[in-house]
């Protein structure tokens, strides 16, 4: 319940970044028709426009890297691109919630096994269940589940723990195949609203009866701006993806490391006898 709820959290602040970026993108739309119509008084005074020109194009490239994507966002079809922008959110809210969780998995596995050994050491399997109740991640809940079978020989024990770290494995994987559905459908997404996009341009060909340039452009623009903001965000999401999938890897790691320990102290200890 508690990861269900971060989730949506996450996702209601990406929501409502997404609705703040869209309220700031409204008076920008009404600069630009006060641009046009400026524009189209300059071209009475030919003087003037010639000597603001230059001021003009330097305001343009002052203009921010987030500015110009906004603008791009914008011009893309709205239907495909709040799609995207979909994906986009829902998966970093998944990445989000499983880097948090693999983050506070992750404990210090030499000295939680160094606790554990002095426990053994002493013979002391109650402390060492303590140690292991008081520390947070699979790692400690392999050593102590291996801990409760400890009187019942290493054959017990070794099953137990082999059998518990697979349940504790799905654990970690859980919700990474809805992080790669959404890699896969943001570019399906993007190539979709190509086809649309190529399709609406075949059809201002054949309204207008010619091929133009200004005719095709509006339906090439919206096809190729679908399809760039498709690839970015599964590229996002695929670098987040990969950078959960090496907590996991190192988690199982030392899952299984910590487990052979275990066993070794039992053994060396007879803590079983």
């Amino acid at each position: 319940m508690k990861k269900l709820f971060a989730i949506v959290a996450i996702l209601g602040m990406f929501t409502f970044g997404a609705t703040q970026v869209m309220a700031q993108d409204a008076p920008a739309a009404d600069v630009q028709t006060e641009a046009v119509v400026d524009s189209a008084a300059a071209v009475e005074e030919p003087a003037e426009a010639v000597e603001e020109a230059p001021a003009a194009v330097e305001e343009v490239q002052t203009e921010g890297f987030h500015k110009a994507l906004k603008t791009k966002f914008i011009e893309g079809d709205a239907a495909f691109m709040s799609l995207v922008a979909i994906a986009m959110v829902i998966g970093l809210a998944f990445c989000i919630e499983r880097i948090i969780y693999l983050s506070l998995a992750q404990v210090n596995t030499k000295k939680l096994m160094e606790a554990i050994a002095a426990a053994l050491k002493n013979k002391d399997i109650e402390k060492a269940k303590e140690v292991c109740r008081n520390t947070a991640g699979p790692v400690a809940s392999i050593c102590y589940q291996g801990l409760l079978r400890a009187d019942e020989g290493l054959d017990v024990v070794e099953r137990s723990i082999v059998s518990y770290g697979g349940v504790k494995a799905g654990e970690l994987e859980k919700g990474c195949s809805w992080i790669t559905l959404f890699i896969a459908m943001a570019p399906s997404l993007g190539f979709l609203g190509t086809v649309i996009g190529m399709v609406m341009a075949f059809d201002q060909i054949q309204a207008a009866g010619d091929i133009s340039p200004t005719v095709v452009a509006g339906g090439m623009k919206v096809a190729l701006i679908t399809t760039i903001y498709g690839i970015v965000v599964a590229l996002v999401l695929q670098v987040f993806y990969n950078f959960i999938l090496g907590k996991i890897e190192s988690i199982n790691a030392d899952m299984g490391d910590s487990s052979i320990v275990l066993l070794d102290l039992l053994t060396k200890y007879n803590v079983n006898k």
